[in-house]
């Protein structure tokens, strides 16, 4: 076992980048996007040079992140642990923040340095009003380079997520190969829906408010091997 978060996602991706890593439904919306590792280890690049370059921070700082579980969420919080970030959603001081536009008077009360607001949009388009305050996510996060060497030591939170993730994916029967379908609003938890399946070398399919009726013909079209719902 990889002994920091950015060096297991790497290893995830190592045997085959063009492979589905990640493939998100909302069913509420009808979205459906597909990530490679290829592709999302570029969008996790660009997050922790936006980081690291644009905003000078990296071990021993800390990214606010609120979010809901999404593939942009997933890129995001890799790309802050590769650069070495702690990641709370709790009150308090963060050196940065990340918050879906839904939310943004929740850490009105925070200490926070830069913010940024996402909209979650299923292609990834940038916003079209950016509220007072906030920067918009992927305007700028677009500019900054596809390649970043993550820190060697990883962050400060690493080894108790990886200990976690890798008990979760234990209990959960998760095995390297599997293709997990995963309920994220009854799991929300990164450790469920992200970290564990990584540290198992599954991939996952992530859906969002789940229509039973559409499951089977999901299951088959994505070549599912377990379900976590």
């Amino acid at each position: 076992m990889a002994d920091n978060i950015a060096r297991v996602f790497a290893d995830a991706i190592a045997p085959d980048p063009t492979r589905p890593l990640l493939t998100w439904y909302d069913d509420a919306t009808g979205e459906r996007t597909e990530l490679s590792g290829a592709t999302c280890a570029n969008w996790v690049a660009k997050t922790a040079n936006l980081i690291v370059d644009g905003l000078g921070l990296g071990p021993g700082d800390t990214a606010g992140v609120l979010l809901p579980p999404h593939w942009q969420t997933a890129t995001l919080l890799l790309g802050c642990w590769s650069a070495g970030l702690a990641v709370t959603d709790q009150p308090g001081v963060s050196d940065v923040l990340f918050v879906v536009a839904g939310r943004l008077t929740e850490p009105d009360g925070w200490s926070v340095g830069d913010r940024y607001v996402l909209g979650l949009d299923p292609f990834a388009l940038p916003m079209r009003q950016v509220p007072p305050g906030f920067a918009d996510f992927v305007s700028e996060v677009r500019v900054h380079g596809d390649h970043f060497r993550p820190y060697p030591d990883g962050g400060p939170d690493d080894a108790d997520l990886l200990a976690r993730a890798t008990a979760r994916a234990t209990e959960l029967g998760v095995t390297a190969g599997d293709r997990i379908l995963i309920d994220v609003d009854r799991h929300p938890d990164p450790v469920d829906w992200l970290l564990a399946p990584l540290a198992a070398g599954a991939t996952v399919v992530l859906c969002a408010h789940p229509d039973p009726a559409r499951m089977p013909d999901r299951f088959a079209t994505e070549k599912v091997t377990r379900p976590l719902t």
